[in-house]
């Protein structure tokens, strides 16, 4: 996780952030590997009741957000973030983490950018 967050940030400078949440309880996230361009600090937690995070980890598939503004329930972590993509991680078939990019401009994301994060989280084997 921690080798995809730097390669990815370090390649794409229109992702601003890029985190993983891992899975640690039936219903909770923790804050794993992340590098930002931004001056946020993450959530340490999200409960997948809250923001994008959670939803993506409740309904086990990618979110795209065009606007951030937009999402209900959103957690504001950076003012500066303006869409977020958050692909769910598998291994084994068993949700573990979440994969989350933010962008400071609107409608940064994709059906590319899903593509390849689809594909990328999926080397991660543990």
């Amino acid at each position: 996780m921690d080798l995809i967050t730097q390669v990815l940030s370090n390649n794409l400078p229109y992702f601003a952030w890029v985190g993983f949440y891992r899975v640690t309880s039936k219903s909770m996230l923790t804050v794993g590997p992340s590098k930002t361009s931004l001056t946020m600090v993450p959530c340490g937690t999200i409960k997948f009741e809250n923001g994008v995070c959670g939803a993506c980890a409740t309904q086990e598939k990618t979110i795209i957000v065009p606007d951030v503004s937009d999402f209900p329930g959103y957690i504001a972590c950076d003012s500066e973030t303006k869409s977020e993509i958050v692909v769910p991680v598998f291994v084994s078939g068993k949700l573990v983490a979440v994969l989350d990019v933010d962008a400071t401009t609107k409608n940064c994301f994709d059906a590319i950018d899903q593509r390849w994060l689809e594909k990328i989280v999926g080397f991660i084997k543990t």
